[in-house]
């Protein structure tokens, strides 16, 4: 059993019967109470978001899913699908229930695959992905103040925050924990 002090993001526990994925959580003590841990979590089969507070005295069973090695084909409408790398079986995954992630997945893309009892739950992504800047407005030639930052349309939709030398065409390194601009390549 584990309790919330032990909680990390990317932990997955079963809560109500069903596999959650922690995304956020945040340890809380007030003078006149006792220490709560405030938690943000996906639950892995409908990809629903809740945020739930929860005593120290609270006990979760943890969850290992198995992991195995998928590559991102293409999106199809509401649905992504991914190959297992190792059976070579094609497996369509609704957008609603990847969430954010849907944002970082480019065709060829391996990422790892969660399994619960042959169940494919969910994916994880590597720490950071390359993706190409499809649109973005011109910099201005002598705007060197090195904070300045204008948006930009990657190749999957997701709209970021890039420094004002980042051109269309251009290939650009993105934090896939927090969505943030790391590098140009």
């Amino acid at each position: 059993m584990i309790e919330p002090v032990d909680f990390r993001n990317g932990l997955i526990i079963e809560y109500e019967g069903a596999p959650y994925q922690i995304l956020w959580f945040q340890n809380h003590k007030t003078a006149m109470s006792h220490a709560i841990m405030r938690v943000k979590f996906r639950n892995l089969r409908t990809g629903s978001i809740l945020e739930r507070t929860f005593k120290q005295a609270d006990r979760f069973k943890e969850i290992i899913p198995t992991k195995r090695k998928n590559q991102f084909l293409y999106a199809d409408g509401d649905a992504y699908h991914f190959m297992d790398l190792e059976t070579f079986e094609q497996i369509a995954y609704p957008k609603e229930k990847l969430g954010e992630l849907a944002h970082f997945l480019s065709e060829n893309l391996e990422v790892e695959a969660l399994y619960l009892d042959n169940e494919f739950l969910s994916i994880s992504l590597p720490s950071s992905v390359d993706l190409k800047v499809t649109a973005t407005v011109p910099g201005i030639k002598g705007d060197s103040v090195s904070n300045m930052m204008k948006p930009a349309t990657l190749e999957t939709g997701y709209e970021v925050n890039v420094p004002l030398f980042v051109k269309e065409g251009d290939t650009v390194k993105i934090d896939t924990r927090s969505g943030e601009y790391l590098s140009r390549l």
